[in-house]
């Protein structure tokens, strides 16, 4: 009897420490930091665990296997697309004559804050990194997060440019990701600049998105 209640206050000790929202966070953020660094398929849950500072077994009580953990960490930041739907209605109210390049900004003005911040400095590589994957892990996190995001943008720019199909829109869509990502990756510039300019600076933010919503207009010009 004494064994018996012994060993249940051991499993009521064992699930209270366990059950730890600091742990289930601190794993999160190891796995978002190692995927962000080396890739998905080269990081492993062991390996994720180390990070986290947490027994191995943890890993998956709290998130399972290693795909949905990778699922979880957009699930985590899905607050941040919602702030970029947010800007985008803003840009849509603006004046026609600044409406494209209101869109433009919307779209990656809150990347650029990410990736500039402490907090968000590692998702926005591990989207950078691992979106441009076609893995299907990646492609289950575009289908569920980013495409939704994806249309409404190509909405917003088709009813700014409405003489354009809305096909060539898409494609005008997808070249200005591929500069927003590689713009967030990429730390080249501070040697093709000859160390006049940092990787990621916040003044090259205007600059890109001049660039951008010109190649739209350049791209998709009025008949």
């Amino acid at each position: 009897m004494l064994r018996s209640a012994s060993l249940s206050a051991n499993i009521t000790a064992s699930t209270a420490i366990t059950d730890r929202p600091d742990r289930k966070q601190a794993i999160l953020l190891a796995a978002e930091k190692l995927f962000a660094q080396q890739g998905y398929h080269a990081v492993t849950i062991r390996q994720i665990a180390q990070e986290a500072g947490v027994p191995l077994a943890l890993v998956g009580y709290y998130y399972g296997a290693k795909q949905e953990l990778f699922h979880a960490i957009f699930e985590h930041w899905s607050g941040t697309i919602d702030a970029r739907l947010a800007a985008l209605s803003e840009a849509l109210e603006q004046a026609p004559s600044r409406r494209l390049v209101a869109i433009v900004e919307a779209f990656i003005g809150p990347v650029l804050e990410l990736r500039a911040s402490e907090e968000g400095e590692y998702y926005a590589l591990l989207v950078a990194r691992e979106l441009m994957n076609a893995s299907p892990e990646a492609d289950r996190v575009l289908r569920d997060y980013f495409d939704p995001l994806a249309h409404a943008f190509i909405d917003a720019l088709n009813s700014t440019l409405p003489h354009a199909r809305r096909s060539d829109v898409a494609w005008a869509y997808q070249f200005s990701l591929g500069c927003l990502l590689n713009h967030i990756s990429d730390k080249r510039i501070e040697r093709l600049s000859l160390s006049e300019v940092q990787a990621n600076d916040p003044e090259a933010q205007t600059l890109l998105a001049r660039f951008i919503a010109g190649g739209i207009r350049a791209a998709l010009p009025k008949p």
